[in-house]
């Protein structure tokens, strides 16, 4: 017998054309791609702040997780994409806003692009529902 998956949107028009979910649940494990701070009119939401950017994926993570069941203390994984090693300091300060209790790995890696130059951040993130 397999573990049930569930596949969750969150509306992007690519996630159809290209087939692919904002979240994906197996079992109890959760899994969150790649999300950046575009808001649903397609703006770039803080755009040249890594800190609003970072608060707003983030926040719109917890909240899809709250779809699956889990709740930020949840989370035991968290990987930071920036195209701005500089701007670790406020990925950070935002970061910990949320998870400095719950303690996740935390990776932050430097890249050279994300879709849009205005784009500063992209975060993955995994947990596990706690029962």
């Amino acid at each position: 017998m397999g573990l049930e998956r569930t596949n969750y949107s969150s509306g992007a028009p690519l996630e159809e054309k290209v087939g692919y979910s904002r979240m994906v649940k197996i079992g109890d494990y959760v899994k969150i791609g790649g999300t950046t701070s575009v808001q649903p009119d397609g703006s770039v939401y803080g755009e040249g702040s890594a800190y609003e950017q970072t608060k707003y994926v983030l926040e719109k993570q917890v909240r899809l997780l709250e779809q699956a069941g889990a709740k930020a203390g949840d989370v035991f994984a968290v990987k930071a994409y920036t195209t701005d090693m500089s701007k670790g300091a406020e990925i950070s300060r935002a970061y910990s806003e949320i998870f400095s209790d719950v303690r996740p790995l935390f990776t932050a890696v430097g890249i050279a692009a994300l879709n849009r130059p205005s784009q500063l951040v992209e975060i993955e993130l995994e947990a596990i529902v706690s029962k």
